[in-house]
């Protein structure tokens, strides 16, 4: 089994609904979710003119590739119903992979580490509490 960390966002709609629902969505794809941080409120990055976010962070065990996994996140995304019309605009759910085991890589599809957590502390604070 591998670990890995995702960073989870929302700001359209119930919000911390929408986080829990995501969640839930992981595990009936046979993801172990192990932990997740508490529920963050937080200033929107980028682009200020919409609403705040609800921010978490989850610990993931899989047995799935890095790319896999990514493209469950993105079908959760989907079956969610996330519209992306913006870049780092308004968005119900957002899954980011952050860190998979020691995996360092870079392809059209992903990149890991992601490339700009260091930079968010909307993504630092909660991946703090689930990191172990």
């Amino acid at each position: 089994m591998s670990i890995a960390y995702i960073s989870l966002g929302s700001n359209l709609g119930d919000r911390e609904n929408n986080l829990r629902t995501a969640l839930k969505y992981i595990e009936m794809a046979g993801i172990k979710v192990v932990a997740v941080s508490h529920f963050l409120e937080t200033e929107p990055y980028g682009v200020t003119d919409q609403p705040k976010f609800i921010n978490a962070a989850a610990r993931l065990e899989t047995d799935l590739s890095p790319e896999n996994l990514l493209d469950i996140l993105l079908g959760i995304e989907n079956k969610m119903g996330r519209v992306r019309t913006r870049h780092w605009g308004e968005r119900n759910i957002d899954l980011d992979l952050l860190l998979y085991d020691d995996v360092k890589m870079q392809t059209a599809k992903l990149t890991l580490p992601h490339p700009e957590m260091q930079k968010r502390d909307f993504v630092l604070i909660p991946l703090a509490e689930v990191k172990i």
